[in-house]
């Protein structure tokens, strides 16, 4: 009896505070449903902003799950079952400060080569019919048996064993059977007019020489690139490094699977290459990577620079949707007020803020997912990766569109409670005299505090990059620009009454009546003016920051690679490069005083970046030290370049000689293109490394670390302007070989641009810029359509309707000059740190740059604020009161 009268008196208990629940969520939903009628046009803005947020949060997540599925096309070794390589990748692991070893991985861009033992290894093992040793050689093809030429085209060089690999048949004639014999695809007879029995001149290393053509084949898979195929012992000669091959191509026995061909070959060759790198079988889409070497490397490079983006795109979108919303709810304290007022609780307030902004928010996001598959596309199409094709499998645009719209109505809901917190935390009778009050009171004590690290941490920020170099004082620079766009979004009320202060009174003298009413407006509303200027600071300090820290490095660049260059020729090859003694036969040429090789690769750097183990590739000039004086001055600073020999010294950019604390005499670790770790000697510092390169060494020791030991241009110093035809004359034996007049572009270590780095720009700039402007535009309409009050109190006392126009134009023009001011501040707070600490100079942006991001701010704002004044909400200006 006991307990069933306990039982009963537990389900007494619980059933009100279930009704109490139940009355709860019916009063917020009926609260939400009615507000989100009444103020559909404020919440117009709202569902704009987030869109856009969620549209651009799932493109970038489409990129940069597209990028991180693609692999290098299968073409070469498409009739291959298997492939065996060596790694390349490269690692350094370290201890950072407090924490376990933490290893850093970096792809290598020249090619690994296997000993010359595991083609037999590979052979034995069980399930292989055939395994191919896959050399190959860059080619320039010359003139056929009719004197016509291939226009010097390139092409790979490779045995005619390996043809089976991709593969190739014969279509007319034989095999080569002497070292005097080729076989050329389809493509490259129809072109040099060749056929079997013909001639066609070749030229790989060294001057060309006339072949025999002794058949021709063809492959019916699409994208192979041309091939000359020589036998296979010419074909060792010519690629030089007779104990290594460049990959073995695997054949297997009828009814072996890939995944048995595997094991067997891991089974087959179980010893190591070189140092920490291991033999890798690769099967399926794998199989291109042995091509295709920086591919992934390639991948590896843009993966942090589009994943910096998208943190940016996330950092940027939060920003703009809690701006909107703050924004949105505190336009409507005076409603929330006077509900709490009249006795609605906090939570029901809360509850129905929280419902309502999340009916928009979901929609919206629903809304920009979908719009996020066309943006990602379009993004994706911008991107270079050739030859890294990017995949779209049919899940990704679902899964990008999910993981956009979940985050942005995650978001949503959280911001919009914690802005109405203020008003519903008030009692009753505190609330009624908020209700009063059109303005909330100053930002909380917190907000303030929050703001105020964040800014001196951005200022501190941009001196410590002032302090570094190289990444350390990007990644410095770029945290302090962060730091101060979100102290201003935090801090912008005040930011607000300041830009009062000093705006006011011209704003005032020029303005006439209009000018007082919105010097007075501006004034008694800083934190709605704070709101209208956070989008346009943020806006104008993103496309600043882009723009000029990039412009400031290829102006830097540019100027320093001009003031190195002496030469006043250059001659150019085939895209296969030149060999070696090109060099040699034009400093022989009458009038020539000097000539040498660039020689171009890359090196790794293993070093620690606050305590974390860092891997960073730079690209290098190889270059002859004696021939030097006459084409480039690298501006020495200690140290001789004249003992820049062999292959165990190096030159070293002084900046980055500082960052390793070393100097000349002491000795630097480093990884060659193709991963071998040397130890070489600093010879000589030198102050144009912007231009040149961080560091210099000799040709000869770069020579027998790349995949083909080519020049890819030959720097000359004539004496007069008349050697540069004897120069000609001493490389016309050399296919495709062109002289003309030299550029800074010759010598500097990376191209002023590329496609890879406008496709950035645009993304980076053109997409987030856009988004913000969006962001402008859609805050200030928001702003204008919460003014109605203001408007019909301003017409009933006497206001006309031309004056509130010139009011409100004027307070724009407010908004936008306070805005670019500050944002151009902000920006250039970092902008100064990182020019001064890798340039050594100003930060630069084009006039024309910042003169069209200026009007299109000025413009955005005057769509966001005119138009819901005037078209869109003329009833506000028009209609008498």
């Amino acid at each position: 009896m006991s307990t069933s009268t306990g039982m009963g008196t537990s389900t007494d208990t619980r059933r009100p505070h279930a009704d109490v629940r139940s009355g709860v969520r019916r009063a917020s939903a009926f609260l939400a449903r009615r507000s989100l009628r009444t103020h559909r046009r404020a919440w117009a803005a709202v569902f704009a902003a987030t869109t856009a947020a969620a549209a651009l949060i799932g493109a970038f997540a489409l990129v940069v799950g597209s990028l991180l599925l693609a692999q290098p096309p299968v073409a070469r070794h498409a009739g291959a079952d298997a492939v065996v390589a060596a790694d390349q990748k490269v690692t350094y692991t370290a201890k950072p400060w407090g924490s376990k070893p933490q290893t850093a991985t970096t792809y290598l861009s020249e090619r690994v080569r296997l000993d010359r033992s595991a083609v037999a290894k590979a052979a034995a093992a069980d399930g292989v019919a055939k395994a191919v040793a896959d050399d190959s050689v860059p080619v320039a093809v010359g003139g056929g048996s009719k004197g016509t030429a291939a226009g010097g085209a390139s092409a790979v060089g490779r045995s005619w064993a390996s043809a089976a690999l991709t593969p190739y048949r014969l279509t007319d004639g034989h095999a080569p059977r002497t070292s005097t014999e080729v076989v050329i695809d389809s493509a490259l007879a129809a072109a040099a007019g060749s056929k079997p029995g013909s001639h066609v001149t070749l030229q790989v290393d060294g001057a060309p020489h006339p072949y025999t053509v002794s058949g021709v084949a063809d492959t019916g898979h699409r994208g192979a690139a041309p091939a000359v195929f020589f036998t296979e012992q010419r074909l060792t000669a010519l690629a030089g490094h007779p104990g290594t091959v460049d990959a073995i191509g695997v054949i297997a026995e009828k009814g072996v699977s890939a995944d048995e061909l595997r094991v067997s070959l891991d089974t087959a060759l179980p010893d190591r290459t070189r140092g920490d790198r291991e033999i890798r079988v690769l099967t399926g889409s794998e199989r291109g990577q042995a091509e295709y070497v920086d591919a992934l490397g390639t991948r590896g490079d843009l993966l942090p620079l589009l994943a910096s983006i998208a943190a940016t795109v996330l950092m940027v979108a939060l920003l703009v949707i809690a701006t909107t919303l703050s924004q949105a709810v505190h336009q409507r304290s005076g409603e929330l007020a006077l509900l709490r007022a009249v006795g609605a609780t906090p939570r029901q307030l809360r509850s129905a803020v929280g419902r309502e902004v999340s009916r928009v928010a979901c929609a919206a996001a629903v809304l920009g997912a979908i719009g996020a598959v066309p943006l990602g596309l379009l993004m994706r199409s911008l991107l270079t990766t050739d030859p890294l094709p990017l995949p779209v499998p049919v899940w990704l645009p679902f899964a990008a569109g999910a993981t956009a719209a979940v985050l942005v109505a995650a978001a949503a809901r959280p911001v919009s409670m914690l802005a109405a917190r203020s008003i519903t935390r008030l009692r009753p009778a505190a609330a009624l005299g908020a209700a009063r009050a059109p303005e909330p009171g100053e930002p909380g004590r917190l907000r303030t505090a929050a703001g105020a690290v964040l800014a001196v941490a951005g200022v501190g920020s941009a001196g410590a990059a002032t302090a570094q170099g190289g990444q350390a004082a990007a990644v410095a620079a770029s945290g302090a620009a962060t730091s101060l766009i979100i102290a201003v979004a935090l801090l912008g009320p005040w930011i607000a009454q300041v830009a009062m202060r000093v705006l006011g009174t011209p704003l005032r003298r020029v303005g006439g009546v209009s000018g007082f009413l919105a010097a007075k407006s501006a004034a008694a509303h800083h934190r709605r003016l704070g709101a209208a200027i956070t989008p346009i600071v943020l806006v104008v300090a993103f496309v600043c920051v882009q723009l000029a820290a990039a412009s400031t490095l290829e102006r830097a660049s540019d100027r320093q690679a001009a003031a190195a260059l002496r030469a006043d020729l250059v001659a150019t090859g085939p895209a296969a490069g030149l060999p070696a003694d090109a060099a040699q036969a034009v400093r022989k040429a009458p009038g020539v005083q000097a000539a040498t090789g660039v020689l171009r690769s890359s090196v790794v750097l293993a070093h620690r970046e606050m305590g974390d183990p860092k891997l960073d590739r730079f690209p290098v000039l190889g270059v002859t030290a004696d021939q030097l004086p006459g084409t480039l001055d690298p501006h020495v600073t200690a140290g001789d370049l004249a003992d820049l020999t062999g292959r165990g010294t190096v030159a070293v950019g002084k900046d980055r000689a500082a960052d390793l604390d070393i100097g000349t005499g002491d000795t630097v670790k480093l990884r060659l293109g193709d991963g071998t770790e040397v130890r070489l000697r600093v010879v000589a510092l030198y102050e144009r490394a912007l231009g040149l390169g961080e560091f210099m060494l000799p040709r000869e020791a770069l020579a027998g670390h790349v995949s083909a030991p080519r020049d890819q241009q030959i720097l000359i110093r004539t004496a007069d302007g008349g050697s540069a035809a004897a120069a000609a004359r001493a490389l016309s034996p050399y296919t495709g070989v062109q002289v003309r007049a030299a550029t800074a572009d010759d010598v500097r270590i990376a191209p002023p641009s590329s496609d890879q780095d406008d496709a950035l720009i645009i993304i980076g700039v053109g997409v987030i810029g856009g988004f913000a402007l969006l962001a402008v535009i859609s805050t200030l309409s928001l702003i204008t359509v919460g003014r109605r009050p203001e408007f019909r109190l301003l017409r009933m006392v006497g206001a006309g309707r031309r004056q509130v126009r010139r009011m409100l134009i004027l307070e724009t023009g407010l908004v936008a000059v306070a805005g670019l001011a500050i944002g151009t501040l902000v920006a250039a707070v970092p902008l100064v740190a990182f020019a001064v600490s890798t340039a050594g100079s100003v930060p630069y942006l084009p006039p024309v740059q910042y003169g069209v991001l200026a009007l299109a701010v000025t413009v955005a704002a005057g769509a966001g604020a005119m138009w819901p004044g005037s078209s869109g909400g003329r009833f506000i200006l028009k209609r008498e009161a």
